[in-house]
């Protein structure tokens, strides 16, 4: 029982990082830029005995010959390859355990992401209320963008030339005649 826990953890860490990054991604696959960040933040790399090579290595050698991405079950075979290599005076199967312990139940880092900067003259310059000219015209009383139609005059297919001041007026002047 404890062993279909620690695949489904296993398979819940695949799906997260096979989805980071890319908004089209079903979390069946895994690229090799998220193979790596998946390596690299489960401290399966260490410098020394597993290096960033031997992961490219070793994605290379477990997905397909046309293929770009990995699935599940060679991701296993992946961490198969890896796990004698990164804990060495341990056996076979010891080493497949710890290394699927380093990889369950984590899930990408966002270490290093820019933070957005918080001074006085940042938010001067952003502060859409103190615009002028057609820059003011963007934005509406909150301070929230309009889109499109801050951007573009949009054609209103009304019947009426566009300046004209007594839009929508025809239906009540025929109903005040009869």
């Amino acid at each position: 029982m404890a062993e279909s826990t620690d695949m489904d953890n296993l398979l819940v860490s695949f799906k997260k990082f096979a989805i980071h990054g890319d908004t089209k991604a079903t979390g069946k696959e895994l690229n090799g830029k998220n193979w790596a960040k998946l390596c690299k933040d489960c401290k399966i790399i260490d410098g020394k005995n597993v290096t960033s090579t031997d992961v490219d290595i070793v994605f290379s050698k477990v997905k397909q010959k046309t293929s770009r991405v990995i699935t599940y079950e060679e991701f296993r075979n992946a961490l198969e390859e890896l796990a004698p290599k990164r804990f060495k005076g341990q056996s076979k199967e010891e080493a497949l355990e710890s290394i699927f312990k380093l990889v369950e139940g984590k899930e990408p880092t966002n270490v290093g992401v820019t933070k957005v900067a918080k001074t006085r003259a940042v938010d001067r310059l952003t502060d859409a209320s103190k615009y002028t000219g057609s820059h003011k015209e963007r934005f509406d009383e909150t301070g929230k963008g309009k889109g499109r139609e801050g951007r573009e005059d949009l054609v209103q297919n009304t019947g009426y030339v566009g300046a004209y001041k007594n839009a929508g007026t025809y239906d009540s002047k025929m109903r005040a005649e009869k």
